[in-house]
């Protein structure tokens, strides 16, 4: 007679691959490497494993991104994101997956089709100055958003101790792949990420269309994704927003839904590490 409780832990463990995989496309989940650009059980690979503090950090990320007039451009102009938002957002979880647990090899080789599209995408911004997905200063706004926003993630739903210096290690980790993108500057410490974070943040400017954007991330629902869940995912990563990103974007801190959406994604995110058996 089949268990009750491992027939339910696998159709959870199905439920979430297929939200992050197209299975009609033939993807299937990135399997963990010795061989890895990262060893296992360092603070990148327990970082980047952890699906609800992934998944709130990245949608945190992406608002930021979207205030950068460079970032945002390129997605308006070569992009599907409207269109295919399920798709992009499919896209950047398997280069995170591939780029953390795959095999060095398979990292490399997805790290060099991100630079080959990043050298075909360029334009003009409004001001009729020119951009490109090259220029190391776009990069690393990218960068240092997504590696502040997976680590703030998973400190706000796993492990709030964890250790300082296993914070930074976590950045010199991810600073690998982020120079082998071309970023520059590329933090390796907390501290060296708040500064950079300061500076670019000068780069930054708001407008109609990056509001537009924040928008279709925060009301997007991947397919398989319960609603519920999609509302608890994007209160929390809106809340976990500095007040004046939040401002720039137009978006409200969520007041009466903030406890609620934080006890919510607490408790999903330790029904997944149960159902992936992660510690």
């Amino acid at each position: 007679m089949a268990d009750p409780v491992e027939s339910l832990r696998l159709k959870l463990v199905g439920q979430v691959r297929g939200v992050f995989h197209d299975a009609a496309k033939g993807q299937q989940p990135t399997p963990p490497s010795d061989e890895a650009l990262f060893e296992r059980d360092t603070p990148i690979r327990r970082v980047h494993a952890d699906i609800v503090g992934m998944m709130t950090g990245g949608v945190r990320a992406l608002l930021l991104q979207m205030l950068h007039p460079h970032a945002l451009q390129g997605v308006l102009d070569h992009s599907n994101f409207r269109e295919d938002m399920h798709g992009r957002l499919r896209r950047t979880a398997r280069f995170i997956a591939v780029t953390t647990f795959g095999h060095r090899d398979e990292a490399m080789k997805a790290i060099d089709r991100v630079n080959r599209i990043h050298a075909r995408v360029g334009g003009t911004l409004p001001d009729g100055s020119a951009y490109t997905a090259t220029n190391p200063r776009t990069l690393a706004w990218v960068h240092v958003t997504e590696a502040q926003s997976f680590l703030a993630g998973y400190l706000r739903h796993v492990r709030p101790d964890m250790p300082g210096h296993e914070q930074d290690e976590y950045y010199r980790q991810f600073a690998v792949i982020a120079r082998a993108l071309g970023a520059d500057p590329v933090p390796e410490t907390r501290a060296e990420a708040e500064r950079i974070f300061r500076e670019l943040r000068h780069d930054l400017a708001t407008s109609p269309e990056a509001r537009e954007i924040a928008q279709l991330v925060l009301n997007q629902r991947p397919d398989g994704t319960p609603r519920g869940v999609q509302t608890m995912i994007t209160a929390d990563a809106v809340t976990m927003l500095p007040d004046w990103a939040r401002t720039m974007l137009r978006l409200q801190r969520p007041m009466l839904t903030a406890l609620p959406a934080r006890a919510a994604t607490w408790g999903m995110g330790r029904t997944l590490r149960w159902a992936f058996r992660q510690t």
